[in-house]
């Protein structure tokens, strides 16, 4: 999966300042995506390196938190995360961003590595 840093960086600085909307698409349904923060940090090894011999990670990565409140998501999603199952499946989150001072529509292709319920 490649990785375009410089947008990355745009979205997070968009999203942190305007706050768009994000939907997330799984399994043919979508769902609205709030409280959405995008960083830059930094992953748990020495050098870049194959995991479990399954995906390629670097020193840092862009990591994407949301809230989806509709709990229908939950068995959708624990077949999208490695761990239950041998491969990941791929999630696309649309949204919008500012290019060259116009609002443009993106889509992120990405994986799940983890999610959490609660009862809130």
């Amino acid at each position: 999966m490649s990785v375009d840093s410089s947008l990355l960086e745009n979205i997070a600085q968009y999203s942190s300042a305007h706050s768009p909307k994000f939907t997330i698409l799984v399994n043919d349904r979508f769902f609205p995506l709030m409280d959405v923060s995008i960083v830059n940090s930094s992953i748990p090894v020495n050098e870049p390196t194959t995991r479990g011999g399954v995906y390629f990670s670097e020193k840092f990565a862009y990591k994407m938190k949301g809230v989806i409140n509709d709990l229908s998501v939950v068995p959708l999603l624990t077949k999208k995360m490695l761990g239950p199952n041998t491969e990941f499946g791929e999630l696309k989150i649309s949204s919008q961003t500012e290019s060259d001072g116009k609002i443009v529509p993106i889509d992120i292709f990405t994986n799940l590595t983890n999610s959490v319920q609660t009862p809130n």
